[in-house]
């Protein structure tokens, strides 16, 4: 028999409340038990007169909106603002009636723009619960994953303009060029120069290039020769928002992007972040995101092969960190000998080809690598000629960084008893962070203009991922009624199963899907 009720109840009066209209095991629910959100009048107490003006929206409210946003994965505030209207649930969550009118959409960011623009607020939100997830022992810092994911900008890949723009110094460049003064000290010679300044003088023309002899330019005076002596690079600058960085990945995805660097825990909760534009490599830009979390007593660092660097491998062999890595594939070309095949002898400082014959040390160049060449006399009969050097002077070199020897400790902890299992549990944990935020809370692109707002977007994404990991656990654990505790108390042998009871009190071990 077909029924048709259908619409009969929409005029239908009840006398209920906004707190039974919000399921039991609601996520909201578990987020208000989570933490006390009263944390934030504390933070934005300087951002607000306290005896004049208008009364304004409630700190805790205000913040609350984008949290609801990057939680629930809402792609815009407007969306986020409809959503509040009709659900029953994000009411509740933020503190509003049934009939309470619900912000502008404007509000947030009229707010950010007046109040917390140059404040680091959101950092704080994030270290707070952060804090609370060590309290509630989530976080084991014994063993650190890092790693960077790429978010899309809001920029135009098709409108940009070709800038030059000055390159940053290295993080290590002082201790590098300390350690390659006392190379080349070691080695008999003399430190390098200080590279010459180069006159700033607008007004002075560039002097015409140099004739070869041949008829045509000499290829040094070239734009590209005069930008490397002078620091500089070209690069692609988004007309939409300046800040970010092409991205190239492939042939199929060229992009203006983000790069954010991210560090987690083994047990997926996010210990710190950076944010840089998506052109910089990851090594260079570790730094950002290691001073966020070097307070912590780490023990091993994990990380992919753009970790796998002699600065990197440097500061953590000085900190007493061992850098977990994967294996590399020797960049060689086609026919020639790969570069393990020529073998270093440490005793005599030299290196020995597959002729066995040696290359010796030349000399320490500026970016930190020792030269070690062969005899050309012996190289221009040599069978292995073509499969080791195309050089018309028949001169073989290879390069050998002077921190060679901390990325070589590295390599060697692939294949230690208590390490070499460690590199596998990317997938489970930081790698899982990037696919949950990408797909679940709207981390693939951004719909704000520069650098500080996706540090806004990375930081309350991260606080929401590791939020949802403390609502779980407390949630768990958190006080049962008095009536269950009655019941336990007469019945002390009552079973309760582990496994599908919230009033648990040590969850099961293993790694959160959350």
């Amino acid at each position: 028999m077909m029924t048709r009720d259908g619409g009969k109840n929409r005029d239908q009066i009840e006398f209920t409340s906004l707190d039974e209209l919000v399921p039991e095991d609601h996520l909201v629910r578990k987020l208000e038990n989570a933490i006390d959100w009263s944390f934030i009048y504390e933070m934005v107490k300087d951002s607000y007169c306290e005896d004049n003006g208008r009364p304004s929206l409630d700190p805790v409210i205000l913040i609350k909106l984008p949290v609801v946003q990057y939680m629930f994965g809402i792609r815009s505030m407007r969306q986020t603002i409809q959503e509040i209207k009709v659900n029953m649930a994000y009411r509740w969550f933020l503190g509003l009636g049934l009939h309470d009118p619900v912000p502008h959409f404007s509000t947030f960011g009229k707010n950010y723009m007046r109040r917390f623009k140059d404040s680091d607020l959101f950092e704080q939100i994030f270290q707070k619960i952060l804090k609370e997830c060590m309290e509630a022992g989530l976080v084991d810092e014994s063993v650190v994953f890092v790693d960077s994911t790429h978010v899309k900008a809001r920029a135009n890949s098709k409108k940009y303009e070709d800038a030059i723009v000055e390159e940053q110094a290295l993080w290590y460049e002082k201790e590098l060029r300390e350690e390659i003064d006392r190379d080349r000290e070691a080695h008999g010679k003399k430190p390098l120069k200080d590279e010459p300044e180069e006159p700033q003088n607008d007004d002075e023309e560039p002097k015409p290039p140099k004739d070869s002899g041949k008829g045509k330019p000499n290829p040094n005076t070239s734009k590209k020769k005069k930008a490397r002596q002078m620091k500089e690079k070209h690069i692609k600058q988004s007309t939409s928002d300046p800040e970010s960085g092409w991205f190239r990945k492939g042939e199929h995805k060229n992009v203006f992007a983000y790069s954010v660097q991210t560090a987690c825990d083994i047990n997926g909760v996010v210990l710190g972040y950076s944010v840089h534009p998506g052109n910089e490599n990851d090594g260079k830009t570790f730094p950002g995101v290691f001073e966020k979390i070097q307070h912590l007593n780490i023990e091993v660092m994990v990380g992919d092969t753009a970790f796998k660097t002699p600065a990197i491998a440097k500061k953590m062999e000085e900190l007493g960190i061992a850098l977990l890595s994967t294996y590399a594939r020797p960049k060689t070309k086609d026919g020639f000998f790969p570069k393990h095949a020529y073998v270093y002898d440490e005793h005599f400082d030299c290196y020995l080809c597959p002729a066995n014959e040696i290359l010796g040390y030349s000399t320490t160049n500026r970016d930190g690598y020792r030269e070690y060449k062969s005899d050309p006399k012996i190289c221009e009969h040599c069978p292995y000629l073509n499969q080791c050097t195309h050089s018309q002077a028949h001169v073989k070199v290879v390069t050998r960084h002077v921190w060679q020897d901390a990325v070589d400790e590295a390599d060697e902890n692939r294949y230690r008893y208590d390490l070499k299992d460690l590199y596998k549990y990317r997938k489970e944990t930081i790698e899982r962070i990037f696919g949950l935020a990408k797909e679940l809370h709207g981390f693939r692109y951004t719909q704000q203009f520069g650098k500080a707002q996706m540090e806004v977007k990375a930081a309350l994404t991260y606080a929401c991922l590791n939020l949802k990991k403390l609502a779980k656990k407390r949630w768990k654990t958190r006080p049962i009624s008095s009536l269950f505790q009655l019941v336990l108390d007469f019945f002390p042998n009552f079973p309760i199963s582990t496994q599908q009871t919230r009033f648990q009190l040590e969850p099961k071990a293993g790694l959160s899907t959350v």
